[in-house]
């Protein structure tokens, strides 16, 4: 993907990637990599990895904002804020399925509206964030433009 067709996405999600490899890994879906005709790095890794940096993130904040909650009231809200209902919500809000990287068999299926698909991508995008920059620049991403205090807190 070239540079300059993912300023429109980096504007809406206030950050700028320095490294826009990551940006384009995050949006590759893994039936773009397997019909590429030279190898392609795909999202899923980077998927893991912002899943993880979600669930933390969203786990201090509560953590520090309700000191009586119990553990499992603090499991359950953060289950809220981050299922793939929520995330698919936020992916479609930010307009990332446009700039999804899809199969044939999945374009043809409308991937690009797929609700996993958009929840997936936009925990690898927060994945790359994080490789990109650091801990606080994903911090600063998941308040500001997922809207945070939408989140079941």
């Amino acid at each position: 993907m070239k540079k300059n067709t993912l300023k429109p996405l980096e504007k809406q999600l206030g950050y700028t990637f320095h490294d826009t490899r990551l940006l384009t890994r995050a949006l590759t879906h893994k039936t773009y990599a397997f019909e590429a005709q030279t190898p392609v790095e795909y999202n899923e890794r980077l998927e893991f990895l912002g899943d993880s940096i979600l669930n933390f993130i969203i786990a201090e904040t509560l953590y520090q904002s309700n000191q009586y909650f119990s553990e499992g009231e603090l499991t359950r809200r953060r289950a809220q804020s981050v299922n793939n209902n929520v995330l698919a919500d936020v992916a479609t809000r930010l307009n990332i399925g446009p700039y999804l990287l899809l199969g044939k068999g999945e374009l043809k299926q409308e991937g690009a509206k797929n609700r996993t698909n958009l929840a997936n991508a936009l925990e690898a995008l927060i994945g790359a964030i994080y490789l990109d920059s650091d801990l606080d620049a994903v911090r600063s991403f998941i308040f500001k433009k997922m809207y945070i205090k939408e989140f079941q807190f």
